[in-house]
């Protein structure tokens, strides 16, 4: 599990588990019912606005929030470059093995297109569409998170108005005013709790994952028609490190530097 995920989620509860039964107790804060008009109205408005099928890529994506880091980008660096040096070696048909073991499927399709004798701008075609599909799934989980938090307070207000209404509405019983209101606060309470603590942070979350995975997915592009291009190893390495942070790229020169030594 991403230890990011894990901190974060159990600080998040922890500061409003203290400030809450700092001046009263959990039960104070539980109501069903607010939950469920805050919860399940959130829920039916993004039903509302997404088609099913793009609801399920984006819960799909769901699961990267709490996987480990992605590869480092420096080691599928390395990789490419081995490709290029056997390529250079005993020809790009000896790729065809590697295609058939990558885990990856974006580097096994541009393996097995490169091994088939792909022309330059079909391939560079082929893995664009891959990109930009990969960009437009990612944009989807995000986007699906960002509509839930702004639909969250929102329906935090209305569950606060209808219990206002029916406070005002049972006036004649001024004892049970303050149980009332606070019942009716708990409404929006929820709202802001679920879209400040839940469904921004995921939203976030998601971005930077899909971030990697598009840095990944360029790489591996660019690897691909770097090596039908017949590029040396050396200038591969160069080229595909154009593409990492500059804190990454002075530490793969140091390393390399030490390598040499």
């Amino acid at each position: 599990m991403d230890l990011a995920t894990l901190i974060g989620a159990a600080a998040g509860i922890a500061v409003v588990t203290l400030a809450v039964v700092r001046g009263g107790s959990l039960s104070d804060f539980v109501d069903p019912y607010a939950l469920a008009v805050t919860l399940g109205g959130t829920v039916a408005a993004t039903l509302i606005q997404y088609p099913l099928p793009r609801l399920r890529v984006a819960l799909k994506s769901l699961v990267s929030i709490v996987r480990p880091n992605a590869d480092d980008p420096r080691q599928v660096i390395e990789t490419l470059v081995g490709f290029a040096e056997r390529a250079r070696r005993e020809g790009v048909l000896c790729l065809e093995e590697d295609a058939d073991h990558a885990e990856d499927p974006c580097l096994a399709k541009g393996l097995n297109l490169l091994v088939d004798g792909t022309g330059e701008s079909e391939l560079r075609a082929i893995l664009e569409a891959d990109l930009a599909n990969l960009e437009a799934r990612n944009r989807q989980g995000a986007g699906l998170f960002e509509t839930m938090a702004q639909f969250a307070p929102g329906f935090g207000m209305l569950g606060t108005l209808i219990g206002l209404i029916q406070m005002l509405r049972r006036m004649e019983s001024p004892a049970a005013l303050g149980i009332t209101m606070a019942s009716a606060l708990l409404a929006t309470f929820y709202g802001v709790l679920l879209a400040n603590l839940v469904f921004l942070p995921v939203a976030g979350k998601l971005k930077v994952r899909g971030a990697e995975a598009v840095l990944r997915r360029e790489l591996i592009m660019e690897g691909i028609l770097a090596i039908q291009a017949g590029d040396t190893p050396s200038l591969l390495r160069e080229k595909l490190s154009s593409f990492l942070p500059p804190e990454q790229q002075t530490a793969r020169a140091r390393a390399h530097a030490d390598e040499e030594e």
